[in-house]
């Protein structure tokens, strides 16, 4: 397959360790292309690939705007490992060295990759022409408003760059000069309007020119601390690397999905970033709780889904147990359910956590992850019927 690597053909990147973070860091838009070259879909793609950059490059001319790179996953495992790549080829997103969560999962074609990154180059914010425009929003969406005195500032490039991230997760809207003159009463603003007709209005208070400020500002408004898991963002949320604690309730069953996510905000805050909190329909994901050894007529349950084993949080009702829910996921982190699944109860401790079944795979998946439609329906139903 050396042809396919004829750099006169097309300006595909080759990244390293050496230049990755550079090459990354200073793209708008960079699609990467991990690989293996032993992979037969990987050799498939290369030619696919290396259309669609020149076709985008064609639109793009500036080096910087779009990037196409590729990794040599066996060459670059270290590279590999850091973006948790457990598959070939795998097409990820980044937009100024910053890799997004949703991997690319089109139709392998140069006319819908060059379409992809031309959605991708659109503007992600809406821009407001009457300020009655914004009592007319979807409340039902996360949104977040800019009111700028003027579109060339450093406070809207960085609302712009935050937007570009997070625009899947948000919509975001502006308003410049004497349209958006009345919301600045103390300069430049920016609102997040949650959910809710009647939900109030949170005000960013921090400097609009530090970026990190406002991304991390903005993505707990957009990002919610307890996320509903589905079956279209089950693989996607697995991707994320992190192990899941889930809520498994009956969809109508709000009022347990809100103690959960109180307790979640008041004792695990502090573990946001090493796990994933998750909420689940019970009755979608039956397969899942047959993992536990339960069925809907046992929820609301709790779980930990480490990606190698289940384990079971004892009794919804000792959620609101000071302490408890904490230590059930710290247990996860220092190896003690992993421990115990094997070897039984501590000598000197009751287990926290019931330790069903293993789901030990390799690479690692979430149980979750084989209830993607289609490709995987087959062996859902399989091991369903094994059961």
């Amino acid at each position: 397959v050396s042809w396919l690597f004829n750099p006169t053909r097309s300006e595909i990147t080759s990244l390293d360790s050496g230049n990755i973070d550079d090459i990354l860091n200073n793209a708008d838009v960079a699609l990467v292309n991990f690989y293996a070259d032993w992979c037969r879909f990987s050799q498939m793609l290369h030619p696919i690939f290396e259309e669609a950059s020149n076709v985008i490059k064609e639109e793009y001319p500036n080096r910087n705007q779009v990037v196409f790179a590729r990794v040599d996953c066996d060459q670059h495992s270290d590279i590999a490992q850091r973006y948790r790549i457990s598959k070939y080829p795998t097409l990820k997103l980044f937009r100024n060295g910053m890799m997004m969560k949703r991997e690319y999962r089109g139709q392998r074609s140069v006319t819908a990759i060059a379409d992809y990154i031309r959605q991708q180059k659109s503007n992600p914010i809406q821009e407001v022409q009457d300020l009655e425009e914004i009592t007319a929003l979807d409340r039902s969406r996360r949104n977040i408003v800019g009111y700028f005195e003027q579109k060339d500032s450093d406070n809207y490039r960085t609302f712009e760059r935050v937007a570009n991230i997070l625009h899947d997760d948000c919509v975001f809207l502006s308003a410049f000069g004497d349209i958006s003159k009345p919301e600045r009463f103390s300069g430049d603003n920016v609102i997040y309007k949650p959910p809710g007709d009647n939900a109030p209005d949170m005000v960013y208070l921090g400097s609009l020119t530090n970026f990190d400020l406002v991304y991390a500002w903005t993505q707990d408004k957009c990002v919610p601390l307890v996320r509903e898991i589905t079956f279209e963002n089950g693989e996607e949320l697995t991707e994320e690397g992190l192990p899941f604690l889930i809520l498994f309730h009956m969809k109508d069953d709000l009022e347990s999905l809100e103690k959960f996510q109180q307790e979640v905000a008041r004792q695990l805050i502090s573990e946001k970033g090493t796990i994933n909190f998750l909420h689940a329909d019970c009755d979608k994901f039956r397969h899942p709780l047959l993992h536990i050894q339960k069925t809907p007529a046992d929820c609301p349950v709790i779980a930990i889904d480490s990606f190698r084993h289940m384990y079971v949080f004892p009794d919804f009702s000792d959620l609101s147990v000071p302490g408890k829910l904490k230590q059930f996921v710290l247990d996860l982190h220092s190896g003690k359910l992993h421990r115990e699944f094997h070897h039984g109860p501590d000598p000197t401790d009751v287990a926290p956590g019931q330790p069903i079944q293993d789901l030990a795979s390799s690479p690692p998946e979430s149980s979750f992850q084989k209830l993607a439609p289609s490709e995987h329906r087959y062996t859902l139903l399989r091991e369903k019927d094994e059961l």
